[in-house]
C-alpha cells in the first residue's frame, strides 16, 4: 500500500525531483529495559545479586552469632532473612536460564516480551531504548517519505545502500541524490551507491586520534593522483610503499624517510614516522567530501527533510510508540504510520479531491 501510494504521488507529479534525505530513527517496543538482557546487563545484575545475598548472610550470621551469645534475637528477623536469602537465589537460577539463552543468540542479546526488540543507544549521553531501528528516505521537496525499513540494527553504518537503492526505485529513477548523517559514512556502502549510479553527501565522523590530540590529520595531507603521492604540512612527498588488506578492504600505505629531522615531527606523529592509509577507493570518499565543501547547507536540507517526518509520527503514536510485538508485525504498524503520514502531507499539498481523483485514476 505505502508503494502504490507512492506511486499516486508520481502521478500528482509531487516526486519529479530525484532528491531525498535518508534518516534512522529508533523506536521504543513494547519491552521494558528491565525486560532486556545483554551480557553487560546480567553481569551487573547477577553482581548486584552476590552482594545482597553476602549482606544478608553476613547479617543472619550476626544474628546467630548474638542468639548464641544469650541475647534476644526476634525470630520474625532471622525468617525474613532466610526468606529474602531464597528468594535472591530463586532470582539467580531465573537469570541462570536467561543466561545461557543469552549466550546462545547471535546477537548476545535477549527481550522477554517482544523477542525481536534490541536494547539500542540514542543520542543522549549514556541513554538508550529497547526498540526498532527504523529507516526513511524522504523526499526533499514536498517531505513524502518514499520508501522507510524497520530493523533491530542498532546503528545506521550498514543501511545506507539498501535504503538508497529501494528509494531510487519507489522514485523509478535512474539517478538519485542523497543526503544523510554521519552515523551512515561507511566506505563500502558509499561505494556501492556510486556503482548504482546515487550520489551521496555525508559528513565523516570525527574519530581522528592525531586530531584530537592537537596533531594534524589525515585532510591535512594532500593527495596527488597524478604521481601517486601525499603531501605533508612540511611539504614532504610520502610515496607508496606496500599494499596491505584489512576487514575486507585493500589499503595502499604512504610514507616518507625525511620525519626523523622535521621541524614539525612534534605536530605530526609520536612515532619514528607519519603513515598515511589510502583505500583503494579513496576517491569515492574523497568526492563526497568535495560536495559537501561546495553544499555545506546539505545538512540543514537533510535535518529539515528527514526529521520532520519521525517526529510528527511518534506524536502521533505517544509515549510508547509501537504497540505491537515481533518485526513482521511491527513492520506492518509502522507501514500504516508511513501511510497515514503522507496521505495526510498529499491532502496538504494538492486537496483531498485531487488525491481522490489521482487515486481513482
Amino acid at each position: 500500500m505505502c508503494r502504490e501510494f507512492v506511486a499516486i504521488c508520481r502521478k500528482l507529479d509531487l516526486l519529479s525531483k530525484a532528491s531525498v534525505a535518508i534518516h534512522g530513527s529508533k523506536f521504543k517496543a513494547v519491552n521494558a529495559r528491565d525486560k532486556n538482557f545483554t551480557q553487560a546487563k546480567m553481569k551487573r545484575r547477577l553482581e548486584r545479586i552476590d552482594e545482597s545475598i553476602a549482606r544478608y548472610l553476613s547479617q543472619l550470621e550476626t544474628a546467630d552469632r548474638q542468639a548464641a551469645a544469650g541475647a534476644d534475637v526476634p525470630a520474625a528477623k532471622v525468617t525474613r532473612l532466610k526468606d529474602k536469602l531464597a528468594k535472591l537465589r530463586e532470582e539467580i537460577a531465573r537469570l541462570n536460564a536467561i543466561n545461557a539463552e543469552l549466550q546462545a543468540s547471535p546477537d548476545k542479546q535477549v527481550s522477554l516480551t517482544d523477542p525481536d526488540a534490541r536494547s539500542m543507544a540514542t543520542s543522549g549521553k549514556d541513554t538508550g531504548i529497547v526498540g526498532y531501528n527504523v529507516q526513511a528516505a524522504v523526499d526533499t521537496e514536498h517531505h513524502i517519505i518514499v520508501v522507510h525499513d524497520v530493523t533491530n540494527v542498532g546503528t545506521d553504518r550498514r543501511q545506507l545502500a539498501n535504503i538508497a537503492r529501494l528509494a531510487c526505485e519507489g522514485l523509478g529513477a535512474k539517478t538519485l541524490e542523497v543526503v544523510a548523517d554521519r552515523g551512515y559514512y561507511e566506505g563500502s556502502e558509499i561505494k556501492a551507491c556510486a556503482d548504482a549510479g546515487i550520489t551521496v553527501t555525508l559528513p565523516k565522523p570525527q574519530t581522528s586520534g592525531a586530531k584530537a590530540e592537537g596533531r594534524f590529520g589525515k585532510q591535512d595531507f594532500v593527495y596527488n593522483a597524478a604521481d601517486d603521492i601525499y603531501r605533508c604540512p612540511a611539504g614532504e612527498q610520502l610515496t607508496f610503499r606496500y599494499t596491505s588488506e584489512e576487514d575486507g578492504k585493500i589499503l595502499r600505505r604512504y610514507w616518507t624517510s625525511a620525519c626523523a629531522a622535521c621541524p614539525l615531527k612534534a605536530q605530526c606523529t609520536t612515532g619514528p614516522e607519519r603513515r598515511i592509509r589510502r583505500w583503494e577507493h579513496e576517491a569515492v570518499l574523497e568526492a563526497v567530501q568535495a560536495r559537501l565543501d561546495k553544499n555545506p547547507d546539505a545538512m540543514k536540507l537533510r535535518r529539515q527533510t528527514a526529521e520532520h517526518p519521525f517526529g510528527t509520527i511518534k506524536g502521533w503514536m505517544g509515549w510508547t510508540h509501537f504497540l505491537t510485538m515481533t518485526l513482521p508485525k511491527v513492520a506492518a504498524e509502522m507501514a500504516l504510520n508511513v501511510l497515514a503520514y503522507n496521505m495526510k502531507r498529499v491532502m496538504a499539498i494538492v486537496g483531498v479531491r485531487a488525491l481522490v481523483e489521482a487515486a481513482q485514476a
